[in-house]
């Protein structure tokens, strides 16, 4: 680990490479630890330090960049997008969408539908 606590450079290149070939599955936290060699409870800590959010935002960041992606294809039904995305549940996918994206997967799909009309 780094003086400040945080991840190596090296560490925090494996753990990012594992969580974008992994998001859309359910990951344990200690999964993730073992990843970069470390007890779940220093792993958080030191990705916290180092990505400034913790390890389960940053999964769910990931799930919903690439979820957004997916709705840009209209004819793919929501339900699919949150199950491929890794979300629970369609409700789940809503729920964290409009959290941390102030509007709904279906809020989001027209959005994406209007800005190509217009290119």
């Amino acid at each position: 680990m780094n003086a400040k606590g945080g991840l190596s450079a090296n560490r925090a290149r494996q753990v990012q490479e594992f969580l974008k070939q992994n998001f859309s599955r359910k990951l344990s936290l200690a999964e993730m630890a073992a990843v970069c060699d470390l007890s779940p409870y220093h792993f958080a800590r030191a990705f916290s330090k180092t990505f400034g959010i913790s390890p389960h935002q940053y999964v769910l960041m990931l799930r919903l960049d690439f979820a957004e992606k997916l709705l840009a294809d209209r004819r793919m039904p929501i339900t699919d997008i949150a199950d491929l995305s890794g979300f629970s549940s369609q409700s789940h996918f809503t729920t964290t969408m409009k959290k941390y994206r102030n509007a709904t997967p279906r809020q989001v799909r027209a959005r994406l539908g209007r800005s190509r009309t217009s290119e």
